[in-house]
């Protein structure tokens, strides 16, 4: 797809998050504008200073003019102050509203999203590219204006004071406006290109970085070094690419400027030779600076007009994450108060993938109270069971009810609030232990913690830990075991105080020191509390109300631990037999 020079539509969408800074865009218009009459102002008064009081040798006037002179430098100086600073804040302000409203975007999508999109895109889009945005007030929009007010301004006085040496000015510069237009179509393809490349790069850091582990388990150190400099190769040229344009477009540019000026010296230099009074030195002093003046904005354009297009590529790639519309429909109704913990699938069917169903026409009770564990080999569909439960996908048909009430009639917020989940492979973020147990909750104190942490048997092994509940876990909680790092999952479940447990694979990969703890807590954030327990180890579920046995997405048996042994050839009895076998080996 062939990249517009300046796509309008992009344009008008990234103004309307202006509104809110009315005052402050209008006021940048306006020291600009200023801007443009202070800077035009010193070449003219050059001109008068040189005609009328220098070949005069008028003191008294000199001094006034070059008194006058210093002031508009310094207002022109006050006024290129305040035209950078607010361009640059309001450029910050807008980049804060559309950064916080692409994060809030996100937070809403469902999950499906997330399994497709590379992490490392999203972090390019929530903050390289929306840092972008910013350069199209900061450096570019404005930038412009100024440029093209300024070039406005220096024309009007260059006519003013001689008509005859503008003309040779004028003809000069659809030359270069032709040559500007080659360069910015040029460099818009290459910074498509060039963020195209950042976002690899980010996406391949960011995944290695995540599973260094697997990387030097299996020695792929240089296989995955060889790789990043393929990406960063690509990376290297598409730069490259921009300082070639940029190294012949700005040296042709300088030609004409100085040919131009040249032109104008020689053309009224021998004018004023022949006796032609038609220019004065003071003109042709003055037109050295006008010159600059007219071809260096003209020329820092197509530089600003790069700065521009870098933030609409960006702001186009966000506008495509916010025009996304992946969220869960959130229309329920019911605010969810503390559930007595019925839950029923009837005829429920889901597909991660079209026409690939992971869950087939499954039907499921859960009483008040009841711990029901939920066993089968890998892909039965055991954890999906947890993430349509949360709503984190939508249902293909059937439905799911909780206290006899859909559970899309539920708001997801007040939904999710009643249900805690213990997942196998537990996040931590990087913060102090008491934050990932309460994750901001400002309604859960410290003391609350520390009361539940004595409940369920974990008080002890945070005591240990330096600063106890101000410990910081660092990224990923890398400073614990995965035993500690379960025990802080099963803390943060209880503190929620949720009417629904669900514990998927929670004590699949604990160590012996750990096991008892966790046992000990199993059993005390389960009681009187409905449970679903998704587990592996089948000796950790023995006691559960009631055992379900997926297969292939369907439930093929149930009843209690007892119960199931009883049946020959069973498929809950032939898992059991086979893990005890291997443990007894």
């Amino acid at each position: 797809m062939k990249a517009k020079a300046f796509d309008t539509n992009v344009f008008k969408r990234i103004m309307v998050y202006t509104k809110p800074y009315k005052f402050r865009f209008n006021g940048v218009i306006v020291w600009a504008l200023l801007l443009s009459l202070f800077a035009a102002l010193r070449p003219y008064l050059l001109k008068e200073t040189v005609d009328n009081y220098i070949q005069s040798k008028d003191e008294s006037g000199l001094a006034f003019y070059l008194g006058l002179m210093a002031v508009v430098l310094l207002l022109e100086v006050a006024a290129q102050f305040y035209f950078v600073y607010w361009a640059n804040w309001l450029g910050q302000d807008i980049v804060k509203d559309i950064r916080e409203k692409l994060f809030k975007h996100l937070l809403g999508f469902r999950m499906k999203y997330f399994d497709n999109a590379p992490v490392g895109q999203l972090v390019t889009r929530t903050v390289s590219d929306i840092e972008a945005i910013a350069k199209i007030f900061s450096q570019g929009l404005f930038m412009i204006m100024s440029d093209l007010s300024k070039m406005i301004v220096v024309l009007i006085f260059m006519f003013f004071m001689n008509w005859q040496l503008t003309l040779i000015v004028f003809v000069a510069m659809p030359i270069l406006v032709w040559v500007t237009r080659i360069f910015q179509k040029k460099m818009q393809v290459t910074f498509e290109v060039v963020r195209t490349q950042i976002a690899a790069l980010n996406t391949f850091v960011q995944e290695r970085v995540t599973g260094m582990k697997i990387v030097q388990l299996f020695t792929r150190e240089q296989i995955e070094a060889e790789k990043f400099s393929e990406i960063n190769d690509k990376h290297n040229k598409a730069w490259i690419k921009t300082v070639w344009y940029n190294s012949i477009f700005f040296p042709i540019a300088d030609i004409i400027s100085s040919l131009t000026l040249g032109a104008v010296v020689v053309y009224g230099g021998q004018r004023m030779l022949g006796g032609d009074q038609f220019t004065t030195f003071g003109d042709l002093s003055s037109y050295t600076m006008f010159i600059g003046m007219l071809f260096n904005p003209l020329r820092q354009i197509a530089d600003k007009f790069n700065e521009m297009q870098m933030g609409m590529i960006a702001a186009n790639r966000v506008f495509d994450i916010l025009d996304t519309s992946d969220e869960i429909q959130d229309v329920g109704t019911i605010q969810a108060q503390p559930f007595a913990g019925n839950i029923t699938f009837e005829n429920v069917q889901f597909s991660y993938v079209a026409n690939e169903p992971v869950i087939r026409d499954l039907n499921l009770e859960v009483q008040s109270g009841q711990t029901v564990a939920i066993v089968g080999s890998t892909g039965a569909g055991k954890s999906t069971i947890i993430n349509l439960l949360n709503r984190f996908y939508e249902l293909d048909s059937g439905k799911i009810t909780i206290d006899n009430h859909n559970i899309n009639d539920y708001t997801i917020e007040s939904l999710r609030k009643q249900i805690a989940v213990v997942l196998q492979d537990v996040f931590l973020f990087a913060d102090s232990l008491y934050n990932n147990i309460t994750l901001f909750n400002d309604d859960i104190s410290r003391e609350r913690v520390l009361q539940a942490a004595e409940q369920i048997g974990v008080a002890d092994f945070i005591a240990s830990l330096p600063g106890g509940l101000d410990y910081n876990v660092k990224e990923r909680g890398v400073m614990l075991s995965s035993g500690q790092r379960q025990l802080i999952a099963f803390l943060r479940a209880y503190v929620s105080n949720p009417s629904i447990l669900i514990l998927d694979e929670a004590t699949s990969s604990i160590d012996t020191y750990s096991e008892e703890l966790i046992q000990r807590a199993t059993e005390k954030i389960t009681k009187d509390r409905t449970s679903i327990v998704i587990a592996h180890r089948l000796a950790t579920i023995v006691n559960a109300d009631i055992i379900v046995v997926m297969h292939k997405g369907k439930v093929v048996e149930s009843g209690t631990h007892s119960e199931l042994l009883l049946r020959e050839n069973g498929f809950y009895k032939n898992l059991y037999d086979a893990q005890f076998d291997v443990q007894s080996a």
